[in-house]
């Protein structure tokens, strides 16, 4: 007998020794697990029915007469755990849960931690003082969604469809709710367990150990409060004034169990909770109702003041119009790295596999198959990295009996048959009496209809519903009489009839979902929008797709990246017919088509459907194709040159730039004249004084050195840097992952270079900027704080505020250029400069003022002497951007962790034996 027999047989001891099941049910459900029961499907039906039973069963108790407080908070427990138990749209494979009614999969025995955006150095997250810092490894790690939560008593968790918000949610509540329960699997320790080791990505010391994450408040009670559902249910109509308890209705409305109200009122106010509030952009017209949403949320946390809050929301949403909460700090998700994806994968292929039986050689070969094909797609790579699509893919790998498709439009094309196999296919229930297994027709069979037929009207109500969609989040509804007419209108069945059609669709779960009584949603936006792209591929492509584009371009590039997709798996001219609707003329040669202007949206989605469907061929395309590209090439420069569209979009066009061919001249130098400028920072305890220092003529890199610059030197010179995999990244992005020293080999291979083409003098060099050139470049005479002037804007640089998240091509920011011009002098990469710092990194034995003949300019000192940085990077903040923030860190070291971050820009001038 297995360990999962042994476990549901003490369970049904237990339920019958309570009383919960009868004698004969029991000896019914007994002979089954010992041999009548065979199959997987009849073992899995039996577990879930004995959870519901079980859970039925505790919460009867709690509602008869003179329970106790501590037995009706119990029976609250119970119901919020099996609530949050089960992982979402982990049951839409049958071959991997084996029931084929819509169970879950356990939510505890697959959750893998998530990290977030916040970075454990930045000065917001610890309050440390200006100057202040932590050791350099600690300051680059990325906090844990956890981590934040026990900081922040209020808290928004931002994140974009499929990022984990609401299992987040679940697994915080199931966590709490099960500690307080004595559950052995969902607890405290589950909740801190140690997050995936990313030491992969460097060396690792030996005296390092995952720890767990930081919680500090004990079990809280937890109380979910899904908003749409809220809104839909409790408020007025928009506009007007929400009572100040609704909140507070509304959970006690969902309860269940009205003696517990008070108890539960006395404990948040008294000893607190965690109350989680999901979806705050997904309410009903939200548009309409944010100053009533945000009232009412502001009211409940004053009247329950010894609370702690989490909020989620789509990170566009929240950051983009005007949903901010008072004192509510924000952090936003971050993708799953490669260690968090391995954790994830070998989870879920040993609970698959424990499930299924199998031993557990064979379920950890399955994970290492589903693993390997992930690591070895850089498209299956960027899918997983979205834990939705991580599971989808989880479940298509056991589906399809091992592997995966790597483009993306084929995967959604898998996903969605697969959710249509669950919505519409035969299904397995039990019979009245609760024993015999029945089998019910699919809707096809039931319509009398080719399946086809019913994925084709299914695609025009996504059409349709994304199209008409008030807002441009979440899923729409579709009301129940439009889908039960389109499917009466294709049936081919005399005797079908709405009313049965409508009690068909009620019952099912899978590409639609009831949202309520009489609504319907998909599961995921990501479905709505690529059944939409399938409609329109069919109907008035790609013309149509274009203009849509143009009139909507946030709510159809999705759409249309997916439609040029699928269209191309009939023929490869669809994407270059499709990329010509798109993009039709120029880029202007002055002026500018708007900020989120629809030429602009043409012209980037146009590079996306060639790049995603041309890829390796647009490097020889025909006659007839060549000026089309051309085109849209000029677009992506014009994008990034001149700033169009959000940075998040730019850095798109500036990635499809590099791959089209980038021909900026990423060479060119910026003069910076000679003379008096004012150096330093009165407020910062490593650079002070601000005082006047003088240099002599110069001239410097306007961009950092990129990749590709990099690579045509290691190709021509021979070079072997340390870490090759500095030259993979993209070509026009700032180069990574290079040491002092090699910085510096760039440096005079690139003299030579220059002088033998006339570039530069013989008696000039290319060289590293000391500190006090880097920092003139960047700032000016003025002695400003930012290279545009003293009020922080992360519009104008790729620091964390701005959310990108790793490089981005160098000079997308025009609006960020200093005085003299140079571009990402704040921001992107910290840069290498000539200058020593001094032995201990945390205090610089080089101080200021500033004075180069003081040894701080010794281009042979010993490796142990640290070596100026500046500039900050893609994950620093405002306070590391500033013109005047001095770090330190030695020239053999290369920081390959989080990506990279160490790059550098050349500087030109006379030869000299010091500054």
């Amino acid at each position: 007998m297995d360990e999962a027999t042994r476990v549901q047989l003490a369970l049904l001891k237990q339920l019958h020794a309570q009383g919960v099941l009868s004698e004969k049910q029991y000896r019914v459900q007994v002979a089954a697990l010992q041999g009548g029961a065979t199959t997987f499907d009849q073992r899995e039906q039996q577990v879930q029915q004995q959870v519901n039973v079980a859970g039925d069963y505790i919460l009867q108790q709690a509602a008869e007469p003179g329970a106790s407080p501590e037995a009706l908070r119990r029976a609250y427990l119970h119901r919020l755990a099996l609530r949050t138990r089960g992982l979402p749209l982990a049951g839409i494979d049958p071959k991997a849960t084996g029931d084929r009614s819509g169970g879950d999969l356990q939510l505890a025995a697959v959750y893998t931690g998530l990290r977030t955006e916040r970075r454990a150095g930045d000065a917001g997250a610890l309050g440390l003082q200006a100057g202040g810092r932590e050791r350099p490894d600690e300051e680059a790690r990325r906090l844990s969604a956890v981590e934040v939560l026990d900081r922040e008593k209020y808290l928004v968790l931002l994140g974009e469809p499929g990022s984990g918000k609401t299992t987040f949610v679940h697994f915080v509540a199931l966590c709490l709710a099960g500690q307080n329960l004595g559950e052995p699997h969902a607890n405290l320790a589950a909740l801190t367990e140690p997050l995936p080791d990313e030491r992969r990505e460097r060396p690792a010391r030996d005296d390092e150990k995952p720890q767990p994450q930081p919680w500090h408040h004990g079990a809280l009670l937890p109380v979910i409060v899904t908003l749409r559902d809220f809104v839909a249910r409790g408020l007025p109509e928009p506009g007007q004034r929400a009572p100040r308890h609704a909140l507070w209705n509304s959970i006690v409305a969902e309860l269940g169990h009205p003696e517990y109200v008070p108890h539960l009122k006395q404990e948040l106010l008294e000893r607190g909770g965690l109350l989680l509030l999901d979806g705050l952009d997904e309410v009903p017209e939200a548009h309409r109702r944010r100053e009533q949403i945000k009232a009412v949320v502001q009211a409940f946390v004053e009247d329950f003041h010894q609370c702690r809050f989490l909020v989620t929301s789509r990170t566009y949403a929240y950051q983009r119009q005007d949903w901010k909460l008072p004192g509510f700090a924000e952090v936003v998700l971050a993708p799953f790295t490669p260690a968090q994806i391995a954790r994830f994968v070998e989870r879920w292929y040993a609970h698959v596999g424990a499930l299924r039986s199998w031993d557990a050689d064979h379920a950890r070969g399955q994970a290492v198959l589903l693993r390997t094909a992930i690591e070895r797609s850089e498209r299956l790579s960027e899918l997983a990295a979205r834990p939705l699509l991580l599971t989808l893919m989880a479940s298509l790998h056991a589906w399809r009996g091992g592997s995966l498709p790597e483009k993306r439009e084929e995967l959604y094309a898998d996903a969605v048959d697969l959710l249509l196999e669950q919505w519409e296919g035969r299904k397995v229930v039990l019979d009245a009496a609760g024993q015999s297994l029945v089998q019910q027709t699919s809707l096809a069979e039931w319509l009398k209809v080719d399946r086809a037929v019913v994925r084709a009207e299914l695609n025009r109500l996504a059409f349709a519903a994304h199209r008409d969609q008030p807002e441009l989040k979440g899923t729409a509804d579709i009301a129940q009489e439009p889908l039960v007419n389109a499917l009466m209108t294709v049936a081919r069945n005399p005797h079908a009839n709405p009313v049965e059609l409508e009690e068909y669709l009620c019952h099912r779960a899978g590409l639609l979902v009831a949202r309520g009584t009489g609504v319907y949603t998909f599961p995921h936006r990501t479905f709505q929008e690529y059944l939409a792209a399938c409609h329109l591929t069919d109907h008035g492509f790609p013309r149509q797709l274009a203009n849509l584009l143009q009139a909507d371009p946030q709510r159809w590039r999705e759409a249309v990246l997916l439609a040029g997709a699928k269209a191309v798996r009939g023929t490869a001219a669809a994407a270059w017919n499709l990329a010509e609707a798109l993009c039709y003329r120029d880029p202007p040669a002055e002026g500018c088509p708007g900020q989120e202007g629809p030429e602009c949206w043409g012209a980037l989605l146009a590079a996306q459907v060639l790049l995603e469907n041309e890829g390796p061929r647009l490097q020889q395309v025909d006659k007839w194709d060549a000026p089309k590209l051309e085109r849209i090439r000029l677009w992506q420069q014009a994008i990034v040159e001149r700033g169009w569209l959000p940075p998040v979009d730019r850095l798109l066009a500036g990635n499809a730039l590099a791959a089209l061919g980038d021909d900026r001249d990423l060479d060119a130098l910026v003069e910076v004249p000679a003379g008096p400028f004012r150096m330093g920072d009165d407020q910062d305890r490593e650079a002070r004084p601000q005082y006047e220092v003088t240099l002599t003529a110069f001239r410097i890199g306007r961009y950092p050195v990129t990749v590709g610059q990099f690579r045509v030197f290691v190709e021509e010179s021979g070079y072997r840097p340390g870490y090759p995999d500095c030259l993979r990244g993209t070509a026009n992005h700032p180069v990574v992952n290079v040491t002092w020293h090699e910085a510096r080999a760039y440096c005079q291979w690139l003299t030579g270079v220059w002088r033998a083409v006339g570039r530069i003098g013989a008696a000039e060099e290319a060289r590293l900027p000391s500190e006090a050139e880097w920092e003139k470049a960047a700032r000016g005479t003025d002695g400003r704080a930012f290279p545009w002037g003293d009020e922080w804007d992360a519009l104008k640089c790729n620091a964390s505020e701005t959310g990108l998240g790793g490089t981005s091509p160098v000079g997308m920011f025009p609006g960020g250029a200093s005085p003299c011009g140079c571009l990402d002098m704040a921001g992107n990469v910290w840069e290498w400069t000539g200058s020593l710092w001094g032995k201990d990194w945390g205090r610089p034995d080089f101080r200021y003022p500033y004075r180069a003949d003081d040894g701080r300019e010794d281009l042979q000192a010993s490796d142990e002497i640290a070596r100026v940085l500046r500039g900050g990077s893609f994950f620093d903040g405002q306070f590391y951007a500033r013109c005047a923030f001095r770090l330190g860190d030695l020239p053999g070291y290369r920081r390959w962790f989080h990506g990279g971050y160490l790059g550098f820009r050349v500087v030109v001038s006379h030869l000299r034996s010091a500054l």
